[in-house]
């Protein structure tokens, strides 16, 4: 099949309004939410069908084309954007969008891989339920992107990653093939987990159409605090506290850097740290009881009172009602924001074993202010699973784009060198993409790279499906 002739297939399937060929049309999907990377796209397809998805499969393996699967476009390492060579199409599911049901008694919800995160998570609160996947991008990323990069977020203390929180898996595979397993089961050994499979690959293995997910009760109350702690290691006994007097209710703990708010506070003057004497580190709690307000900020004033007398924390603010907690949360997820004002700036989304996050801090701050002097350290993250974002920002005064250029892959090594050293990941929640191709097989090692490699030849002979992403060629 050509080009052309492919190009007439798609149209009869879909209809010419959702097969974009014309540049303008084509641009929104063409670069990456940072605008890090920048393709070219044969064409755009919308298909809002898995007999569609499955039949344009069918069709780029007749005609050798391969497929970049998207969907809201907020990948973090360009999984999502198309190489230059313009013979590629990408597939935006966004039109597949469907709720197909909630099971009140099972606490489950089936939706369609194009559903917008915020969607979903209202849905269910309509029925009286939490889905409890929450992030930054959640009123554009989507359902079926929060799967293929095994997306985290803010409540992964307390409910886990996408992965825990998906019992089942519609796919359509690399040959056009529609696997079912939207099962609503909490137990199903019935051989090879095929869902794990698909979860977290990048859309490299297969297409996923739709899932099945956990619902819980919604809480009957939340309250969140701003805790000011003096170091890091502080900051894990007090993590170590609340777990221990509040167990399952801790649902948010989030750790944030003198230096990360106080950039926020630069580029967003209403959201500055409501805590005195600018602490060294801010800690965002937060607690959600099904017993009752009462019980659950009597339990928060507890813990606080004990780590004040413990010397763990030296202030802290109890959001008085459910604005003032938003303002707290919004100030956290402000930071990301405030490093886009600011200019570029070389991330790492990285995890740790929790006990090793001081000395990976103080180590890797400390190599990196030796060899650039001046250079910034924005540090914040998900302390409770051991997430951090360390990102590095030039010194005030240099350019960014001249000193990203000039020095990215020194920093890169040395935070993943530390990395290593610590026991650690180079992706806790971004995924691979094609940003950390290059440093996946030192962090991963030769035989599960083999490994890898030998499962996407198995399931996708033909490298149709999102080439060049998470696995060399």
């Amino acid at each position: 099949m050509s080009p052309s002739a492919f190009i007439s297939h798609c149209q009869k399937l879909l209809g010419q309004a959702y097969v974009l060929l014309d540049d303008q049309d084509k641009a929104p999907y063409l670069s990456d939410w940072r605008n890090r990377y920048q393709g070219k796209a044969l064409a755009i397809l919308l298909p809002n069908t898995t007999t569609q998805v499955a039949e344009i499969v069918k069709a780029c393996n007749q005609a050798k084309i391969s497929i970049v699967p998207q969907g809201g476009n907020t990948s973090m390492c360009g999984a999502a954007t198309p190489n230059d060579s313009g013979q590629q199409v990408v597939m935006n599911l966004k039109r597949m969008q469907t709720i197909r049901g909630i099971d009140a008694s099972n606490q489950t919800i089936v939706v369609e891989a194009g559903c917008i995160l915020q969607t979903v998570q209202e849905a269910a609160k309509a029925q009286g339920f939490l889905f409890p996947l929450s992030l930054g991008a959640q009123g554009s990323c989507q359902i079926g992107g929060n799967l293929a990069t095994n997306a985290g977020g803010t409540n992964v203390l307390r409910y886990g990653n996408a992965r825990e929180l998906c019992l089942g898996l519609e796919v359509v595979t690399a040959q056009g093939e529609i696997m079912q397993g939207l099962r609503s089961l909490r137990k199903d050994n019935t051989g090879f987990d095929l869902r794990d499979l698909y979860i977290g690959s990048e859309g490299c293995l297969g297409i996923i159409t739709a899932a099945v997910f956990k619902l819980y009760p919604l809480p009957t109350a939340q309250w969140t605090a701003l805790v000011a702690v003096p170091d890091i290691p502080s900051t894990i006994q007090l993590l170590n506290l609340f777990q221990k007097r509040t167990a399952a209710l801790l649902t948010g703990f989030e750790m944030m850097s003198k230096d990360s708010l106080d950039l926020t506070a630069k580029h967003f003057p209403q959201m500055k740290n409501p805590l005195s004497n600018d602490p060294a580190y801010t800690v965002l709690v937060e607690l959600s009881d099904h017993e009752s307000e009462e019980h659950a900020r009597n339990l928060m004033e507890s813990v606080l009172e004990s780590a004040f007398e413990s010397g763990l924390a030296t202030d802290a603010v109890i959001a008085s009602n459910l604005s003032q907690a938003q303002s707290f949360w919004t100030m956290r997820e402000h930071i990301t924001m405030a490093q886009a004002q600011e200019g570029a700036n070389l991330k790492h989304d990285i995890s740790l074993p929790i006990s090793s996050l001081h000395a990976f801090i103080e180590e890797t701050d400390g190599i990196l202010r030796q060899h650039f002097s001046g250079v910034r350290l924005i540090n914040f993250g998900h302390l409770g699973d051991g997430n951090l974002h360390y990102n590095v920002a030039p010194p005030v005064g240099t350019n960014p784009k001249e000193f990203n250029s000039s020095h990215e892959q020194v920093i890169h090594d040395v935070v993943y060198t530390q990395v290593e050293k610590h026991h650690g990941s180079i992706s806790a929640e971004h995924g691979i993409g094609q940003l950390k191709l290059p440093d996946l097989e030192a962090h991963r090692g030769s035989v599960a790279l083999q490994l890898m490699r030998s499962l996407k030849h198995a399931l996708d002979p033909n490298n149709i499906l999102n080439p060049g992403k998470v696995i060399s060629e």
